[in-house]
């Protein structure tokens, strides 16, 4: 007789107790709704998706309890734990996992080996590794285009993934502390983004946050003057944030 589907039969569960391997690396952000949404979807239990995991990529501890702590978010799948959820559930890696923030999160997301990413940015093999292992992309400029282009990375991506978001925050702290206009250019050769449009944004971070300083001096006395520096460096400690929203917010 054939196989009834996973979804619509699963067999008895008759679990030996196999311990969960311990991660090797960071685990990745995990999109605990997004993974239970698709599971819905799909007319699966998480005793599916268990059964799914042992059966079909070789993972004997993956029990209904575990894929339900993930799905609460008690606990975050691995990485190859994510790879082999997002077959079970028909989606790529990209679908179930959350906003990715380092060099590997990126490439796990789009669902490619690190022997795929050395190869298409021209970098040997432990190179790579390495680099993602300490999260230091070291690449020059040909690679970090090929980097971007690999990985489908937005401009906003590619400045963190490279390491280029503390030299960015020290530039915009400059530019809205003293004068806008001298920082215009050293933006322009880290981001690449029309002259008129970075002008405009960094003039309209200038202008905020001088309004700001300007609005709670004025009435800032004894014990309110701690709070109007607390403002204003909340401002500073965010202004990479307000960089990137502002540019999006003037491009459209």
């Amino acid at each position: 007789m054939a196989e009834q589907s996973v979804v619509n039969a699963v067999p008895t569960p008759y679990f030996v107790r196999v311990q969960r391997p311990q991660a090797q690396q960071p685990t990745p952000p995990f999109n605990a709704q997004a993974a239970r949404r698709l599971r819905t979807a799909l007319g699966m239990r998480p005793e599916h998706v268990a059964y799914g995991m042992r059966a079909s990529y070789g993972m004997p501890y993956v029990t209904p309890d575990l894929v339900a702590a993930w799905e609460l978010g008690t606990t975050t799948p691995s990485g190859p734990e994510l790879t082999a959820l997002a077959g079970v559930l028909w989606c790529s890696p990209g679908e179930i996992i959350g906003a990715p923030r380092t060099l590997r999160e990126h490439r796990v997301a789009r669902g490619l080996a690190q022997e795929d990413v050395a190869r298409a940015v021209g970098l040997d093999l432990p190179g790579y590794q390495k680099m993602e292992e300490t999260d230091d992309w070291r690449g020059n400029e040909r690679q970090s285009t090929a980097l971007a282009d690999v990985l489908e990375l937005s401009l906003r991506d590619f400045v963190t993934v490279t390491g280029r978001d503390g030299r960015l925050a020290e530039l915009l702290h400059g530019a809205v502390t003293t004068r806008w206009q001298a920082y215009s250019r050293p933006v322009g050769k880290m981001i690449p983004l029309d002259r008129r449009l970075l002008e405009d944004v960094l003039q309209e971070l200038f202008q905020e946050y001088q309004g700001q300083m300007t609005a709670t001096l004025s009435w800032a006395a004894g014990t309110a003057a701690a709070e109007a520096d607390d403002l204003g460096q909340d401002f500073l400690d965010r202004i990479v944030d307000h960089f990137w929203s502002t540019v999006q917010r003037a491009a459209y």
